[in-house]
């Protein structure tokens, strides 16, 4: 899909060169977010967003916006949507400007924008404990009892947003966001007359109880990513919570790994179905299954190719159901079942994959 069928014209937040960086900060809604700025003779200059203007930088909140600015990836016409989920995952930023060739401001994509568009996706129907396997860090928590000074150590230091809130116990209590701290943490240098300047050093102190959110929604490692995307999309929120059955928090699921799905190149490079002497009906119940399981099979990297025969016997009496998974790697795995019911014959294949 084409930038023009995602290209947003509403809800664009701008602001001029000349307000400070409080101001537009105050607009946005997140540290993802982006205000476009222009100068002014309307002239697009740049984009303010939370976590390039603040994270990465130590701009008071009196700064002019021209001194703060993030140049973020330029979005044409042209470009596919794989193209766009991939620059807002590098980038950091979820609302890209979009340009002509003529190089004038059209509008936006957002992450939120694309996620709705695709939410019906077949590549959201994986399980959620599959998406983090593949994950390369391990979830990052702090507990609610600990200093803010040592939350702001890890924000710094590992390049997060937020944070999952445990007890001593390991139980989830909720999250803290970088975002949440702006407020405190861009005051202005120098104190000015009639304006109270939050103490940096008294909020160090602080406890991140005093700070996090504990209203959070939680999914199970059994979930499809298709709930997680519906939460967020639905609640309008950045991320999950995945708990195990003691509520005990194991991972975090975020828009950038939605969009991280869109772009994904399958593993399994070919899936293939034959049906010998099918019904309409055994042949509907089998294209559905096999759908579901090419779904299942597509981001499985020690497998390379898969194989389904289905073959209807004795007018409808016998089904026989063949299932070839051929590794990267050393032999194939063939699980066969037979029985008079097709689709209890696909289920014990399911278990046996």
């Amino acid at each position: 899909m084409k930038t023009s069928k995602l290209l947003q014209t509403e809800g664009v937040i701008t602001a001029s060169t000349h307000d400070s960086l409080s101001t537009v900060l105050a607009k946005l809604p997140s540290s993802h977010s982006a205000a476009f700025i222009f100068d002014e003779n309307k002239k697009y200059m740049g984009v303010i967003n939370p976590f390039y203007s603040v994270i990465h930088t130590s701009h008071p909140s009196n700064a002019k916006v021209e001194h703060c600015l993030f140049h973020a990836p330029r979005i044409k016409m042209q470009f596919t949507s794989g193209k766009i989920a991939s620059l807002m995952m590098e980038s950091k930023v979820h609302y890209l400007p979009v340009f002509d060739d003529q190089e004038r401001f059209l509008g936006m994509v957002s992450a939120r924008g694309i996620l709705k568009t695709f939410e019906s996706n077949s590549v959201f129907t994986v399980k959620i404990s599959e998406i983090s396997k593949n994950k390369k860090r391990s979830l990052i928590t702090v507990k609610e009892d600990d200093d803010i000074g040592h939350a702001l150590h890890i924000f710094k230091d590992i390049k997060l947003s937020k944070l999952v809130v445990v007890n001593e116990y390991g139980k989830l209590k909720g999250v803290l966001t970088y975002y949440d701290l702006i407020t405190f943490l861009i005051s202005p240098k120098k104190k000015e007359r009639n304006t109270f300047v939050p103490d940096k050093s008294t909020l160090l102190t602080k406890k991140v109880k005093n700070f996090q959110k504990s209203f959070v929604l939680s999914l199970n490692p059994d979930d499809y990513a298709r709930d997680a995307l519906h939460l967020i999309l639905e609640k309008n929120i950045g991320s999950i919570i995945i708990v195990d059955a003691e509520n005990r928090p194991v991972d975090i699921l975020t828009t950038k790994d939605m969009l991280k799905l869109l772009i994904r190149e399958p593993s399994v490079s070919k899936v293939d179905l034959t049906m010998k002497n099918l019904s309409l009906k055994s042949t509907i119940v089998t294209k559905s299954f096999f759908e579901r399981l090419r779904d299942r099979l597509r981001y499985k990297k020690d497998i390379s190719k898969a194989k389904l025969l289905v073959k209807e016997e004795k007018e409808g009496g016998l089904f026989k159901v063949v299932l070839s998974l051929i590794p990267k790697r050393g032999g194939p795995k063939v699980v066969a079942r037979e029985g008079k019911d097709l689709q209890d014959v696909l289920k014990n294949v399911k278990k046996e994959e």
